[in-house]
């Protein structure tokens, strides 16, 4: 056959797309084939090769020709010499040693020791992952369960291997979408321009490189792993969430402890504790309701405690935020009964100028024609009886809606609702909580004062 002309029974395209679902992989497919004049030489499937001119046998057609000839002629000087018979054996042996393939023959030891060791897997198959995986998932469940500590040499393990199965299937996604050439290539060219600090100064290169990439991004999905290869990226996210998420509570459970650890110390101080056993026993002593005097001075050793808490949370490198209390500040007994008296007023003034709306001439005529209307309706009103009906209640509604929205009950209201404001905001200042100066946070649910202590910028305890 000629040099450079190819035989085969299907297509790489075709073979690709039976074998792979896919012709992109043609370039693998025509590999595994065979299909070259070399390959097909050495397996005894051709004869000999045919000599082309350079640039191919278009190039010179006369003289590939004269190749050919020559070829055909030798071919059959030899096969005329031949009997019957001799042809006949000479064609059972040729097509028996096709492929070059022989069967129990011991091998040389020598040539055993050379010969191509046989190829791993390429990864490892799903379902034996899938149960290492499981497995890992129930012993996190059971370190969850017992609060021990999650079995972090499986994690790494896992991901290690995990990392190990994604890069042979992106390698096989690239080699069946057609890419591994351009890939190697700019790999390549990547390693030649690279500067001394690592970084890329040649611009074309990188279009290159996101050229390639967007190339494989919109070609992935069709590669024939690309489910084996998505499982895998999803497995790999999944066990290093769980690991990140098990460092950081292990983190947080020994912070805590820490500072658990310094507020008992806190408390622990001599003169912290002789004022907190001091107050004790003057609480001890007061019946009913604590005086102003007494809450001020509980509010005062509540400040002590909580600054010495900050310095020491300080000396721990965490960054403290006094975080204002969001419950609703008490108002004394005596606002409290005051405001009631005027809601009470208020609510009897609404309530006068309703019956006057209604016995009102004009709405009590309303009121009897609606009644009328209802009796002569009785449990089955035609369409216009209920039109009529609907349009009374209307009106009536109206006229008592007038009544309550006029300007002086309006006025008393925003006057009465200012004042319980006033209130409100006197007895917030007059309340001695650790208050922050430059409130961030508006929409905190926080119960009580506290001190709220960031770590970093993602966790904070309180």
């Amino acid at each position: 056959m000629l040099e450079n002309a190819v035989f085969y029974v299907a297509s790489p395209e075709a073979c690709a797309a039976i074998l792979w679902k896919t012709a992109k992989a043609s370039p693998k497919a025509a590999e595994k084939l065979k299909i070259t004049a070399t390959e097909l030489s050495k397996l005894q499937i051709a004869d000999g090769i045919i000599p082309e001119p350079l640039g191919g046998a278009h190039a010179d057609p006369s003289w590939t020709s004269q190749q050919i000839k020559t070829a055909v002629v030798e071919a059959m000087d030899e096969l005329m010499k031949m009997d019957t018979q001799e042809l006949l054996n000479h064609r059972m042996r040729k097509f028996r040693k096709l492929g070059g393939f022989q069967e129990g023959i011991p091998i040389d030891s020598k040539r055993k020791v050379n010969m191509k060791k046989k190829e791993e897997p390429v990864a490892q198959r799903g379902e034996e992952l899938e149960g290492e995986i499981e497995k890992l998932k129930e012993q996190i469940l059971k370190a969850k369960q017992s609060s021990t500590k999650a079995p972090e040499l499986g994690l790494n393990e896992m991901i290690v291997k995990l990392k190990k199965e994604v890069d042979i299937e992106f390698s096989e996604a690239v080699k069946s979408v057609g890419l591994k050439d351009r890939l190697v290539m700019l790999r390549e060219e990547f390693a030649k321009a690279r500067n001394s600090q690592g970084q890329i100064a040649n611009s074309g290169l990188k279009e290159k490189i996101e050229k390639l990439k967007d190339e494989f991004d919109q070609s992935l999905s069709t590669a024939p792993n690309y489910s084996s290869l998505q499982y895998k990226l999803d497995m790999l996210k999944e066990i290093t969430k769980a690991k990140n998420l098990a460092e950081k509570n292990e983190k947080a459970a020994f912070l805590r402890q820490e500072i658990n650890n310094k507020f008992k110390e806190v408390m622990e101080q001599p003169g912290i504790k002789e004022k907190i056993e001091a107050l004790r026993g003057e609480i001890g002593d007061t019946s009913g309701d604590l005086e102003n005097e007494m809450k001020e001075k509980v509010m005062q050793v509540k400040k002590e405690i909580e600054l010495e808490l900050t310095d020491v949370l300080k000396s721990l490198s965490l960054d403290v935020e006094a975080v204002e209390s969001k419950t609703k500040y008490p108002i004394n007994e005596r606002s409290l009964s005051d405001f009631k008296v005027k809601v009470n007023v208020f609510n009897e003034e609404i309530k006068k100028k309703i019956d006057d709306a209604i016995n009102s001439p004009d709405l009590k005529s309303k009121v009897e024609m609606l009644k009328l209307e209802i009796a002569k309706a009785e449990k089955t009103p035609d369409l216009e009886s209920k039109n009529q009906i609907e349009a009374l209640e209307q009106q009536i509604k109206q006229r008592i809606a007038e009544a309550i929205n006029s300007p002086e009950l309006i006025e008393k209201h925003e006057k009465l609702k200012m004042e319980i404001s006033k209130a409100i905001e006197s007895s917030r200042r007059s309340d001695g909580s650790l208050k922050k100066e430059d409130q961030k946070d508006d929409n905190a649910n926080v119960d009580g004062s506290r001190v709220e202590i960031n770590l970093g910028a993602n966790r904070s305890f309180a």
